[in-house]
């Protein structure tokens, strides 16, 4: 009797590309991402799947981003097979820098630095083709999102302000209103565009018109936008294969290293982070189950990125930041710009707290602490250890905005080590102080430091073990 293989409970749409730039060998996007073919259908001819297959390792933020997860999945990617987005949008941004060369990525896995691996970008990404044709070129000489729906964002923005006096800080890339048409069903998908363009064009229109209704202001060249999707259609359509069955192979196929490169941050995610001033997706573990149609047993190691101290791009709470000198020595010395818009960073220090609660969500099996040589001129350095409110403390992380606005840090004060630790290159070679930082950080959250950044190249990042 033929029994069906195992597939992902998670019934999600799906993508793969394949390209050519000197940056790749091939990419893979999934057919639904917002803009399906068949499961595997369990024929007898087909080889039965090894029990448990392959395993994925997933690289996540573990703040609110800028942790440097770029950086870690550089190094990962080097000897991987496969490199994956999950989830987000060009609203992304991560920086690696490898022979002084210095590469921004945005939709593209950082990871397709590496020559010889595919990069999969899943479902659960939003793409803007011209960024995505952009981002390729650049790198190449050094759900979709489209036009209208940034020209909406930034509306939307706008709006905030001027009824509320205040916005969410929004990186303006058409996130949020992508998003809001895929759970409204209204949204289109690259297996629409890559199937039927006439009846992709129908659809596009709809919805065109259905933004000018909500938003009067919005100006749109129906007519001009669909001709330049088809020009994007006849580039992408090489590139885009059924997710789900490309991935079910890699996964019980022959051993191979497959990569899941996480956007934004845990304190980002829509259900879990400082809500409202969060991302439109799951930034957390749970997104790359749904992101990429893969069921949970193929989840392998889950690496945490925290920054050694922290930083938030746009508005919300902050409890650990630092509106002074120590903040703007932080900012200055890490140089906290963001990558996608540019901002300053908002800097103060480390919060265990946050921590914590992230490792509740994520389950880190080991963490990468970067930018450990920004702290090399500070003569103490605090590191928030609880949250009181009303001179109690509280044993959780408060879902709340208003509340977590109203909690006072209490601090651990540890000794500074004065030293510059950027050209350290074993644990060893760190000051003692420095040491001590990482071990009492390990410590209190009960997951191993796996990797320590000391500088943005790949050799400044020292590993443990």
């Amino acid at each position: 009797m033929c029994r069906r293989p195992p597939s992902s409970s998670v019934r999600a749409p799906r993508a793969a590309l394949r390209g050519r730039p000197r940056v790749a060998r091939a990419m893979a996007f999934s057919e639904t991402n917002p803009a399906a073919s068949s499961l595997p259908n369990g024929d007898c001819g087909r080889p039965r799947a090894r029990p448990g297959g392959n395993r994925v390792t997933v690289v996540l933020g573990a703040q609110w981003g800028d942790e440097g997860k770029g950086k870690v999945v550089d190094l990962l990617a080097q000897d991987a097979d496969i490199v994956c987005r999950c989830q987000g949008g060009n609203n992304a941004g991560h920086t690696v820098v490898v022979d002084s060369v210095e590469y921004d990525f945005h939709l593209l896995p950082s990871g397709i630095i590496n020559p010889n691996v595919t990069a999969f970008i899943g479902n659960g990404v939003v793409i803007h083709l011209p960024g995505l044709f952009e981002e390729a070129e650049k790198n190449v000489q050094k759900g979709k999102v489209f036009d209208f729906h940034q020209a909406a964002d930034g509306i939307q923005e706008q709006q905030r302000q001027e009824q509320a006096g205040k916005n969410l800080g929004t990186t303006k890339k058409g996130i949020g209103p992508v998003y809001s048409s895929k759970a409204a069903r209204s949204g289109l998908r690259m297996c629409d565009l890559v199937s039927d363009f006439d009846d992709f064009s129908e659809r596009f229109k709809v919805l065109a018109n259905q933004y000018k209704s909500i938003y009067p202001t919005l100006e749109i060249d129906i007519e001009g936008e669909l001709q330049k999707l088809k020009g994007y259609m006849e580039r992408v359509k090489p590139m885009v294969k059924d997710g789900v069955y490309f991935l079910y192979e890699a996964l019980h196929g022959p051993p191979k290293k497959i990569l899941v490169e996480g956007a934004n941050a845990a304190l980002l995610d829509i259900d879990f982070g400082t809500y409202p001033f969060v991302t439109s997706s799951n930034c957390t573990v749970g997104g790359v189950c749904t992101g990429l149609g893969m069921p949970p047993q193929n989840v392998g190691e889950v690496y945490g990125v925290v920054k050694a101290y922290t930083t938030r791009v746009g508005i919300g709470a902050f409890p650990t930041e630092q509106d002074n000198e120590i903040g703007e020595l932080l900012q200055m010395r890490g140089r906290e710009f963001g990558v996608t818009t540019g901002r300053k960073r908002r800097c103060g220090w480390l919060d265990l707290v946050l921590l914590k609660y992230a490792h509740m969500i994520n389950g880190f099996t080991a963490l990468a602490l970067t930018k450990l040589d920004i702290l090399d001129v500070f003569t103490e350095i605090k590191v928030g250890i609880a949250y009181k409110l009303f001179g109690d403390i509280i044993p959780h992380f408060p879902a709340n905005q208003e509340v977590l606005n109203k909690v006072e840090v209490q601090y651990k004060t540890l000794p500074g080590w004065n030293t510059d630790t950027s050209n350290a290159r074993t644990f060893k070679e760190l000051p003692v102080n420095a040491q001590n930082y990482v071990r009492f950080i390990e410590d209190e959250l009960q997951v191993p430091v796996k990797w320590i950044g000391v500088g943005k190249s790949r050799e400044s990042m020292i590993q443990l073990f």
